[in-house]
């Protein structure tokens, strides 16, 4: 049973490490806001995170349209 919750417990840290590491080089060092993937993982980060994120890419690309998800109700500002 041991090796069960081990194994588990290997698979989510590998599966978050790999989306984590993703997600952040999204924000942080993307060349472009409009990043498929990047858009996607920010969209299902929880909520301070999303900010976070959102904030880093404001930034870097402040003068560009907000990507899907940092836009505000315009959809033309950032949040």
């Amino acid at each position: 049973m041991q090796k069960v919750i081990q194994f588990i417990v290997v698979i989510v840290v590998a599966v978050t490490v790999m989306f984590g590491g993703r997600w952040y080089m999204y924000v942080a060092n993307a060349e472009s806001p409009y990043d498929e993937v990047g858009i996607a993982l920010n969209g299902y980060a929880p909520g301070p995170l999303r900010a976070w994120g959102c904030h880093k890419l404001q930034s870097r690309f402040g003068a560009q349209l907000p990507p899907y998800g940092c836009a505000a109700a315009d959809g033309r500002t950032w949040m």
